[in-house]
């Protein structure tokens, strides 16, 4: 979907509230004794943030970068990103050539997954690999010393590079200590019995250095923190502030008054009870400002105002105090006066968590950045 800078809903993305974010993580790892490498998550066009963007205006200060697909590593690598990229998921085996040619290091998520990438026949010498080890988050990963074992065997013999073993933690941003000290234990348990240590061993999110920074390795993967919201969205006290980068702010262009009886958007689900005044703002849910938004609020001149009928594709109405000229500003996700709207407080309307709400904003909302 192509961006729409001529519309005038754009999203803000203050680059040095990221730069804050990365840094003070790392000054309270290391006042705690901790040096990893940073290799942030900037996956999903960086959380909906922006994914070259964000990667340039770090890049002094990270050893790599973590992406979700071959795909996402190719575009830092065309944007002239010469860290390490290491994807999280496995590829598809054909396209291991990609890889060596980019200098890209992929996960291996299994035993048999490696014996597929032999099998193709192509050229693997060099190929730079971190091994999963699944210790309970379920999804990818060897399960049993054996088979981690015989993938670093393999990858021996073929001439692969055993660069990094890594887990992931499932339960790292909740209270209950009890699944995240099982996955510890089974990953320590690997550690102990591998046939040797690799360059790199890690294991943290954003929510284990915050929370649990005792365990961080080699290699901090630093996801939600890096962009300034909570992963554990408020279940957990942040030990220090983050800064959020992100903010999104459209306009009223068009504004009347109704009177009672009528009514408003698909469905007529609002009636209005008197006379009320009535704003339609250019976002909806092609722009990923989903239909259960409704009944939510924005901010019009710091004061909070209801989203009135279903949001439609591209627009929505909103409940006013009074008459507002075209052009006037409308705060979705900011501060507005002494008002607020956070991410986490439309996660909690939507009963979903902080990363989704970024990542489903479309890229048809224009991104600006603030250096």
């Amino acid at each position: 979907m192509k961006p729409s800078p001529h519309r005038h809903t754009p999203a803000t993305i203050d680059l040095s509230a990221i730069r804050y974010n990365l840094i003070t993580v790392r000054d309270h790892l290391a006042a705690h004794g901790k040096f990893p490498e940073f290799w942030p998550a900037v996956k999903a066009n960086a959380y909906g943030h922006g994914v070259v963007k964000v990667a340039k205006a770090i890049e002094d200060l990270v050893g790599g970068y973590c992406v979700s697909n071959l795909d996402e590593a190719i575009e830092l690598r065309e944007a002239g990103i010469g860290k390490e990229i290491l994807i999280l998921s496995g590829i598809v085996p054909d396209n291991v050539d990609y890889a060596l040619k980019l200098n890209i290091t992929l996960t291996a998520p299994s035993l048999e997954w490696l014996k597929l990438i032999v099998s193709t026949g192509r050229e693997v010498a060099g190929l730079k690999l971190h091994l999963k080890f699944d210790s309970g988050m379920g999804r990818l990963g060897a399960r049993t010393v054996e088979e981690t074992n015989a993938m670093i065997d393999l990858m021996d013999e073929c001439g692969m590079e055993f660069n990094g073993i890594f887990t992931h933690f499932a339960t790292a941003d909740e209270v209950s200590q009890e699944i995240f000290d099982r996955q510890v234990s089974r990953f320590n348990n690997v550690l102990s019995k591998i046939i040797r240590r690799p360059k790199y061993v890690h294991s943290t999110n954003s929510a284990a250095a915050l929370w649990h920074d005792n365990q961080v390795q080699d290699i901090e993967r630093l996801g939600a923190g890096l962009y300034g919201f909570d992963p554990s969205n408020g279940s957990l006290k942040l030990p220090y502030e983050l800064k959020p980068a992100f903010s999104l702010k459209s306009e009223i262009y068009h504004c009347k008054e109704v009177e009672a009886g009528e009514t408003i958007g698909y469905g007529a689900t609002f009636v209005a009870d008197g006379p009320t005044f009535i704003g339609t703002v250019p976002i909806g849910y092609a722009d990923g400002w989903t239909r259960d938004m409704q009944g939510f609020s924005v901010l019009v001149d710091g004061k909070f105002c209801e989203i009135v009928g279903r949001v439609a594709m591209d627009q929505m109405m909103i409940k006013l105090d009074k008459i507002y000229p075209i052009g006037t500003p409308v705060t979705l996700i900011g501060q507005d006066g002494d008002n607020v709207i956070t991410v986490d407080n439309i996660a909690k309307w939507r009963q979903t968590i902080n990363y989704e709400i970024l990542c489903l904003l479309s890229d048809r909302i224009y991104r600006k950045y603030l250096d």
